[in-house]
């Protein structure tokens, strides 16, 4: 089981990705704006982040670029889930150290399997470090 922080302004897409998360066993915490969330992951340093691009008071993106220039966060892995689906939108995440991306709608299987690749990908980095 992973601690999953979700930031998303859009409940229903919070509760539809939340219910997929904990259905495969995770445990997830939603909020709807980034300040909120970036409070809540530099207390308690999750597994996985999932931030949406535009939220209220500060976007995904810098939540993404604060948490890159962290110490304690920049290994963090950060799914970028959100409406923008232009190439140049995912360069910029991408640029910014999103792990992965994905564009809404989105199939909450695909949201699941997609984080748990992230998951094992970072188990199988921690694990070649030691």
């Amino acid at each position: 089981m992973a601690r999953i922080i979700m930031a998303d302004d859009d409940e229903i897409v919070g509760e539809l990705a939340r219910d997929a998360l904990i259905g495969a066993g995770h445990a997830v915490g939603v909020l709807d704006n980034g300040a909120d969330a970036l409070k809540v992951i530099r207390a308690r340093r999750p597994d996985l982040v999932i931030l949406d691009c535009n939220m209220p008071e500060i976007s995904g993106l810098l939540v993404l670029r604060q948490m890159r220039d962290s110490v304690d966060l920049c290994d963090t892995p950060v799914l970028i889930l959100t409406g923008r689906q232009s190439t140049r939108d995912s360069e910029i995440a991408f640029f910014e150290g999103a792990s992965d991306y994905m564009t809404k709608p989105f199939d909450p299987d695909e949201l699941v399997f997609r984080v748990n690749e992230l998951l094992a990908r970072r188990a199988r980095g921690a694990a070649s470090q030691s």
